[in-house]
């Protein structure tokens, strides 16, 4: 497939892409930016068919992703300095146009299946941090509440390193949908029972609040509290939801 250049800002193709780099443009046209020296290779082995076009700075960028590009999918070189700005790593390589997948809406009265996350964090890099933490713990799909980071945001997938392709993505309407939730549901909390000692079980919907702000006096989750020294007020809610899906499988695999 031959080469388009591009190299006007003006250039309808450029002005949709300069538009994935927030979450509204990549809800609005159902598609996403992927870069990453490693991410980019790897999801090109692992799902071809998710990408419709490469976007490159010059065409000896563009040649070393040829021996794994699909058929079909379209190739841009873009001028530098418009290149720069949707490579917003900094990393010069070649950037991916993926598709979004499907993220219907759920209804939490449908019974969960394994660890299901319910997540409100609104910081797109901690959501990606907690999709890779999910992906490496056994999470398959992750209801996500109206305020949430978009899992498909640059910042995210930068995080998430590819995690993003492994989970289910679900959408709820909002807290009052988790009041009619059936199946155990849990949240972390300071004053809960402690985790290390709980006896998990096998489904359930583990629900993470925006950092700082929490959850929702009204939801009725039960709540894990994870013992540490008392050395901080609290961890960071990314890191102590990893610590919790850690302890969930491994009690799961032993």
């Amino acid at each position: 497939m031959r080469t388009i250049a591009i190299d006007s800002a003006q250039n309808e193709r450029f002005r949709t892409w300069e538009k994935l780099l927030d979450g509204r443009g990549i809800r609005k046209h159902g598609a996403f930016l992927l870069a990453g020296r490693k991410t980019v290779p790897e999801a090109l082995r692992a799902g071809p068919g998710r990408f419709t076009a490469v976007l490159a700075p010059d065409t000896p960028a563009l040649e070393t992703l040829d021996p794994l590009l699909p058929e079909g999918i379209a190739r841009h070189v873009l001028a530098r300095p418009l290149f720069e700005r949707l490579d917003v790593s900094g990393t010069g390589l070649p950037i991916l146009v993926g598709t979004v997948p499907e993220m219907p809406a759920i209804d939490p009265a449908t019974a969960p299946q394994g660890l299901e996350l319910v997540c409100a964090l609104g910081d797109p890099a901690n959501l990606g941090a907690l999709l890779r933490s999910a992906a490496a713990f056994g999470v398959r799909r992750v209801l996500l509440l109206p305020d949430c980071a978009h899992p498909f945001h640059p910042k995210c997938l930068r995080a998430a390193a590819n995690a993003v392709f492994r989970l289910e993505f679900r959408r709820l309407a909002g807290w009052k949908a988790l009041d009619g939730a059936t199946g155990p549901l849990f949240a972390l909390d300071g004053g809960g029972h402690d985790l290390t000692v709980f006896a998990w079980p096998d489904d359930l919907r583990l629900v993470l609040g925006e950092e700082g702000q929490g959850l929702p006096d009204s939801l009725a989750a039960r709540r894990l509290a994870i013992p540490t020294s008392g050395a901080v007020e609290s961890l960071n809610a990314t890191v102590a939801a990893s610590i919790a899906l850690q302890h969930w499988f491994s009690r799961r695999s032993a």
